[in-house]
């Protein structure tokens, strides 16, 4: 199993669960991250080394991604696993899956690639490279299927790990937070690529709003490994008063929130499982905007519009993420308590779409790959 970012980790964790159930005795390894070692995953390298988005990124960290692919894919054809599965990242495991494929290796796939979102050309890869894709939204199987891929809708995991009713006192009592605030949740994102584009801006949009409302309350949930980069952003920018850096805890800080700052990714579908008005924002380099925005299907970046297919919530890309602008965002939602209630009546039907019996379901697909 390969999982490439902090997004991958969870979801993977998730699945591993399922899968110690329903075969105790399973021995899993790869690329993973601290939530799969907790369900005795054996990360080989740590998910760290692949979290990295966008063309020019990439570029930067392009020798040792390829090495570990060619490390990786010498030792799985030395002794072949049972089964292999990709989990998001398809840049990496695609190329990965399609040596293993070739080799006899059966291949899976968890989370298609959004090719109805930007790249529809990596249909063909996906072909070539996987025997089975999981797809987490309802929409993707009937597609692949158009295009020769054998899927399985098998739900969201998180929507069945994030409580429908999501206990907001519960979350405040355990982060330390007074139970009648207003609390803002910051989550630049998980790679340092996004902390290096995004934290900054963040942490002052905090303080514009801190000094226009002086009773609000941040917290900013960090990776564990980019927590002391924050902690030392907050000091730098004299913000330590208002903004609050803690170890992990997004899910504790999308739970206690009132109204989320969030970096489009897997954390926008998180901030809107848990109910939570937000605003995405998004930058990185210029070139790899310029290119990824020329591959786009969809008029919106952020999971909670694509799936809604409506700008359900504001984004905020590139120049237009100032911190002034997001601060805006932000305060609408303060101040607009029937637009919230509205959204979060939206953000419920689209839990129920997403809620499956994830682990089972991909248990299931991986039995049958077995039985072959």
């Amino acid at each position: 199993m390969v999982a490439g970012e902090s997004s991958g980790d969870l979801l993977a964790s998730l699945v591993l669960a399922g899968v110690k159930q329903r075969w105790p005795q399973a021995q899993c390894m790869g690329i993973g991250g601290p939530r799969m070692a907790e369900q005795g995953f054996e990360a080989w390298w740590p998910h760290e080394r692949l979290a990295v988005r966008g063309y020019i990124e990439v570029l930067r960290h392009y020798r040792g991604i390829v090495g570990i692919r060619q490390a990786l894919t010498a030792r799985w054809l030395a002794q072949p696993p049972q089964v292999f599965m990709g989990v998001d990242a398809p840049d990496f495991n695609l190329s990965l899956a399609q040596s293993l494929r070739e080799s006899g290796v059966p291949t899976m796939q968890l989370v298609c690639p959004s090719i109805w979102a930007w790249r529809p050309e990596r249909v063909s890869t996906l072909r070539r490279s996987v025997d089975h894709v999981l797809c987490l939204f309802p929409f993707e199987p009937e597609l692949l299927r158009q295009h020769g891929i054998a899927a399985t809708y098998v739900g969201h995991p998180l929507a069945q790990a994030i409580a429908m009713k999501p206990d907001r006192l519960a979350a405040r009592v355990h982060l330390g937070l007074p139970a009648d605030a207003h609390v803002v949740a910051l989550l630049p994102g998980s790679r340092a690529s996004e902390i290096q584009y995004l934290a900054e801006r963040f942490v002052r949009t905090a303080l514009l709003l801190a000094k226009r409302h002086p009773d609000l309350h941040f917290v900013l949930p960090a990776v564990p490994s980019l927590k002391p980069r924050l902690d030392a952003l907050v000091q730098q920018l004299r913000a330590t008063e208002w903004v609050r850096v803690l170890s992990g805890q997004s899910h504790d800080a999308l739970a206690a929130c009132d109204v989320t700052l969030v970096a489009s990714g897997t954390a926008t579908l998180e901030a809107a499982l848990f109910k939570r008005p937000m605003v995405i924002a998004y930058n990185m380099h210029w070139l790899s905007w310029q290119l990824m925005r020329r591959q786009r299907l969809q008029p919106w970046v952020g999971l909670p519009n694509i799936l809604l297919q409506d700008r359900a919530v504001p984004e905020l890309l590139q120049e237009q993420a100032t911190p002034e602008a997001m601060a805006l965002a932000l305060e609408h939602w303060l101040n607009s308590p029937e637009q919230v209630l509205d959204l979060q009546q939206r953000f419920e039907q689209l839990h129920l779409m997403l809620k499956l019996d994830t682990p089972t379901l991909v248990t299931h697909a991986i039995q049958e790959i077995l039985e072959r």
